[in-house]
């Protein structure tokens, strides 16, 4: 078991997957992609997606572009959906896979897709309720 990888601790969980970086067998390099979750699978992936600015010339202006990248989510780490992941760059681990979750970064946010947290639809509903009443009761003399 390593330590560490690339200055990053091993978590506290322990795994038995082969394609951990911390309790596996799989070396890593030394190239370092942050972004956010925004896709699970059962079969321990993750699609992660960063934004970057392109500048167009004819317009003199920046355009927001996004990146995605499938991942390996070990099951030490297990990250969740809208949470800032750091991933580096491995020997292929499947067809669209070459890169492994290293550390979860930050917290998850509710602007994932699909992804509301109980309060914020409880305080929608009220909130469309109360609008369609008010419009309900100008309309009536």
């Amino acid at each position: 078991m390593n330590k560490t990888v690339l200055g990053v601790n091993a978590p506290n969980k322990n795994c038995t997957d082969k394609k951990c970086p911390f309790h596996g067998e799989i070396s890593v390099k030394n190239e370092i992609f942050k972004g956010r979750i925004v896709k699970r699978d059962t079969n321990r992936s993750a699609t992660i997606e960063w934004n970057r600015s392109f500048y167009l010339p004819k317009y003199e202006r920046y355009e927001v572009r996004r990146s995605r990248m499938r991942v390996h989510n070990p099951p030490c780490i297990d990250a969740k959906i809208g949470e800032e992941v750091m991933a580096v760059r491995t020997r292929p681990l499947s067809k669209t896979k070459n890169h492994v979750i290293l550390q979860v970064t930050g917290a998850a946010l509710n602007i994932a897709k699909g992804v509301d947290s109980a309060e914020e639809i409880a305080a929608r509903a009220a909130h469309n309720k109360l609008k369609s009443k008010k419009s309900r009761d100008e309309d009536s003399p």
